[in-house]
This record gives C-alpha cells, sequence and structure tokens, in this order.
C-alpha cells in the first residue's frame, strides 16, 4: 500500500493511501442534478417540450429572464489552460481537469453554487478571451484558474473587460483576500496597526502581485516586494510591465540587494514563490515578527524554524495552525456576487471579504488561530453578505 503523510491536523488521518485517492476520484467528483420532476407525460411536456417553448420565447422578448428561468445565474465557469495547475507546473489541461472538478465541487458544497469545468487546449490569451465571449450566455461568472504569470494578469484584465459578469483568478485574489484577513488579525495579536508594519513579500507571480496590490489598498505602511533577482525596485532593469507598475507603490526607502536587506527590521514575510529563506535571514527581522510561508507543499521556512523568531506564523498546509486557504473567500465572495448581480469583482469587494473573514475568528483570536477553519459554516455567508454590501455600495450590483 502506498502512502502519503499529511499529518493529523484538521481531521486529517496521518496517512492518505493512493487506492483511496484515486477511488474517489473515479468516474470524476460532478454530476448534474435534475431539480424538475420527470415522473410523468405531464412532467414532461412542462419540463421540455412543448412547455419549455414558452420560457424560451419569453426570454427571447427579454434576455433578463435567463437569470430567473435557467442556472445561469448561479453557474461558475471554472476555466484554466493546467499552465500552472498546484505545485505541478504546465500540465494541460485534460491532467488538469481533476482539480478543476475539486474546484467546482467547493463552489458546491461551500456556497451553494453550481460550476463547470472548463479546461481549454490553449495558451493564447486571444483565442481564450474570444471562448469565453462566445459562451458567455451559458454561465454567470468566471472563476480563473492555474493560468501561468504573467498571462494571468491580462487574461483577467482582458476577459474582465469583455465580460459583464464577475471574474476573478483565484490563484491571485483569493491567497490575497485570505492573506489579508489573516495579517489584520496577526496584527491585533501582536498589538499592531496595519499602518505600521513593514511588509515583505517573496514572489512577484500571480500571488505575490496581488497580495502587494491588496495590502497597498488595506493601508499596510511599507510593502518590499522581492522575485529571483532580488527586491523589486524602480531603478532596476529589465523590469517586466506588471513589476514596473509595482514600483509605483512598494519599497518606499529604495532598498537594493536581495532577501537579507529586505527582511532586516521587517515586520511581517509573506512567502508565495516555492523558494527557501534561510533560517538566518528570519532572525534579522523585527522582534515578535509575522511569517505566512504559504507554499505548498514545502513552506518557505520550516513553521517549527520561524516559530523561533515570530510571534504568529502561517502556512498553506493544513496540518499546522493557521492556514491560509483559498476556500475561506472565493466560495462567499462569488456568492456575494451573484446574488446582487454585480458586473465585476472589484477591490473594495476583495477588502470586504478580507475583513469579514477576519471578522469571524475576531473573538477567539490567539497567536494559533488568526483565520477561521475552511470548513466553518459561518464563512461563505459572512463573506457573501459583506461582498454583496460592498458591490451595492461600488455602484456595480444591478439587483
Amino acid at each position: 500500500m502506498t502512502t502519503i503523510n499529511e499529518g493529523t491536523a484538521n481531521g486529517i488521518g496521518a496517512e492518505l493511501t493512493h487506492e483511496e485517492i484515486f477511488a474517489a476520484h473515479e468516474g470524476g467528483k460532478l454530476t448534474a442534478a435534475v431539480t424538475a420532476p420527470l415522473d410523468s407525460a405531464r412532467d414532461l411536456s412542462i419540463a421540455y417540450t412543448p412547455g419549455v417553448a414558452q420560457v424560451s420565447r419569453a426570454i427571447a422578448s427579454d434576455p433578463s429572464l435567463a437569470d430567473r428561468y435557467t442556472w445561469t445565474q448561479r453557474l461558475v465557469a471554472v476555466v484554466s489552460d493546467g499552465s500552472a495547475v498546484l505545485g505541478l507546473g504546465d500540465i494541460g489541461p485534460k491532467a488538469s481537469l481533476p482539480v478543476m472538478e475539486g474546484k467546482s465541487a467547493l463552489f458546491k458544497t461551500f456556497a451553494g453554487l453550481d460550476s463547470i469545468p472548463l479546461v481549454l487546449d490553449t495558451k493564447d490569451v486571444d483565442e481564450i478571451v474570444e471562448t469565453l465571449v462566445r459562451l458567455r450566455p451559458s454561465f454567470g461568472a468566471v472563476n480563473l484558474e492555474d493560468i501561468s504569470a504573467p498571462r494571468c494578469f491580462e487574461l483577467e484584465r482582458r476577459v474582465t473587460e469583455a465580460l459583464d459578469c464577475p471574474v476573478m483568478h483565484d490563484d491571485q485574489h483569493g491567497t490575497a483576500v485570505v492573506a489579508l484577513a489573516a495579517l489584520r488579525n496577526a496584527a491585533r495579536v501582536a498589538g499592531r496597526e496595519l499602518e505600521s508594519l513593514r511588509v515583505v513579500i517573496s514572489g512577484a507571480g500571480a500571488a505575490g502581485v496581488a497580495c502587494a496590490k491588496i495590502l497597498h489598498t488595506a493601508g499596510v505602511g511599507e510593502i518590499v516586494v522581492l522575485d529571483s533577482r532580488g527586491v523589486i525596485s524602480a531603478d532596476r532593469d529589465g523590469l517586466t510591465p506588471i513589476k514596473q507598475e509595482l514600483t509605483e507603490f512598494t519599497n518606499p526607502r529604495g532598498i537594493s540587494g536581495g532577501p537579507a536587506e529586505a527582511m532586516r527590521g521587517a515586520d511581517v514575510f509573506i512567502g508565495v514563490s516555492m523558494g527557501q529563506v534561510p533560517e538566518e535571514h528570519v532572525a534579522l527581522m523585527a522582534k515578535d515578527c509575522i511569517v505566512f510561508a504559504l507554499s505548498n507543499p514545502d513552506p518557505e521556512i520550516h513553521p517549527d524554524v520561524a516559530g523561533k523568531y515570530a510571534s504568529v506564523v502561517a502556512t498553506g498546509r493544513s496540518d499546522f495552525p493557521n492556514q491560509i486557504n483559498n476556500v475561506l473567500a472565493f466560495p462567499g465572495i462569488f456568492k456575494g456576487s451573484l446574488d446582487v448581480g454585480a458586473r465585476r469583482i472589484t477591490d473594495g469587494m476583495k477588502v470586504a471579504a478580507a475583513e469579514a473573514i477576519a471578522a469571524v475568528a475576531a473573538d477567539d483570536l490567539s497567536a494559533d488561530y488568526i483565520v477561521p477553519s475552511p470548513l466553518d459554516p459561518r464563512v461563505a455567508p459572512e463573506v457573501s453578505a459583506a461582498v454583496s454590501k460592498a458591490a451595492r455600495a461600488e455602484g456595480v450590483a444591478t439587483a
């Protein structure tokens, strides 16, 4: 029997066997359920012909009725090209499908939203945009998933511009929303204010860029971003347009160099880069610092080592305290957006989601509890309500 050690926290057994994993995926993890009765000839006449023609005629006269009389308004398309799947990299669309099915299952379980995986056999941004534009009548929102940087930035922007519905690249914004929620509560545990924090983000890919942007929006005092060449600064040559944009609101002191220079005296380290951080660099940080080592399966620094210096430590893993898990964010964000017919997902809606996640854990805060469990039933409803409220306040709601 082949096993995978996944720890014992949060109800996960000490060992997952390959046999049970493959058995659970056999035949896929999704099915389509029928909501209308089909037990008699009358039922058939209502659900299909001739009765269905009346509904089609009504929608032809008033296309907005499709939201009421089809599943479109509650259907999320989970879209991937398979180019950046989990920690597996570019494994292609077919191999990405089990992950996309899993994402759809999470939408249904945590938000009650129907969802369909769409894996596309192209990496061409133009082709993906055109495909989604042509499919737009069939869904109500788009969750972009596991698409490699830097294409993911252009793709999200263009799909958002092309479609009049909620669009979010979860690898960017799901991580960023939960990281902001966790940082708010970690700062409270440490007796600090966001505005006073010096934050270092290791990684300038999808998650790193989104984390930098949402922390800036939330008012974090100072943000420094590292890529594989070191600190991103305005005087560095060869920056991509995305990294050039980062220089407009990060690294205000003009730090240069590598991780050691960036982390010296920093209050917070957020790792989303897969790159390992030596213990001596963490030792350079401010007293009682905060460390979020979020890469999976191997955090940038082991939580036990980080704990020698940090007052609060978080990872992306379920077998350590304080798991930064996207499932805390995306089900409620999409449900809240669809509940009010939002035309898009704004920065304000993402910040509202982060504040709602943080609030769920606020009454029981400790160094080992800065975000709720992904299984906490309070999370998705609270996030959904906060996102709906923010959508109305920002004028993007239509219902």
